[in-house]
């Protein structure tokens, strides 16, 4: 278990679900890993059961990634994973004709500047080894129109493309520093809660929300880890600028058409 071995890496957004997956199993691969969250306790959890280090940090803010790059001035993996959907303190509008525009602010603050400021650190922070491994996690909802789920979706797309930009980038300059995103689909995790419900009326959500899946089920934080790992290790060296699909098959065909109102 050394596909990481001596390796550095920061995780955002992993004090829970797909980041805190991720931070795991890097660390079981020899990783030391940096926890970067605004949830201080489950952060501080995970950190201490991986051997890692918790680090509260904002991913919308400057400031944090300032004070993020003072503390670890040189890292070899960085995961921008910190993401919302806009969903999760109250179920206002997301759609194109009703969100308001603090809502749309408010996620693209964190699913893209945070991005923004995630690649721009690990730049700076893997030039002086001239070697490294961006990973940024979109979503399948970046890739196609999401009605109902306007800013997630224009967030998520914004993300793919800066993706190739930076793995652009990176090349033009002579640095063996990859960028890639991973884009998956109905995973399993605590953001999905708002949405499920309890009870009879979760196990219904449920079957609804993947019914259109080939695989005709939620994916599960792990199997994401798994591909993360990939890009992260060298076995994955001659991969930048790619975007890897874990979406149980939901884009191997075409998509329905949109439900129109009678």
């Amino acid at each position: 278990m050394t596909r990481l071995a001596n390796k550095t890496a920061l995780v955002t957004g992993a004090a829970r679900g797909i980041g805190e997956a991720i931070a795991r199993v890097f660390a079981r691969e020899g990783a030391f890993v940096h926890i970067a969250d605004i949830n201080e306790d489950d952060g501080a959890r995970v950190a201490a059961d991986i051997g890692g280090a918790f680090h509260a940090l904002n991913v919308a803010s400057e400031a944090d990634w300032t004070a993020f790059a003072e503390a670890v001035p040189t890292i070899d993996i960085v995961v921008n994973n910190a993401g919302v959907t806009g969903f999760e303190e109250a179920a206002a509008p997301h759609d194109p004709e009703h969100a308001s525009l603090a809502d749309w602010r408010a996620v693209h603050a964190i699913n893209l500047d945070g991005v923004f400021l995630g690649c721009r650190y690990a730049i700076g922070a893997m030039r002086a080894k001239g070697a490294g491994a961006i990973i940024n996690i979109s979503s399948r909802s970046g890739l196609v129109g999401i009605p109902a789920a306007a800013a997630y979706a224009s967030s998520k797309a914004a993300v793919r493309n800066h993706t190739k930009t930076v793995a652009l980038y990176c090349a033009q300059e002579g640095l063996n520093i990859r960028c890639n995103s991973i884009h998956p689909a109905a995973i399993l995790t605590p953001m999905w809660e708002p949405m499920l419900g309890e009870g009879a009326a979760r196990e219904a959500a449920m079957k609804a929300i993947v019914a259109d899946t080939p695989m005709q089920r939620f994916g599960t934080p792990e199997e994401v880890a798994a591909i993360a790992l990939l890009l992260a290790s060298d076995e994955a060296a001659y991969m930048t600028g790619a975007e890897l699909t874990i979406d149980g098959g939901l884009l191997a065909g075409s998509a329905a058409s949109p439900k129109v109102k009678d």
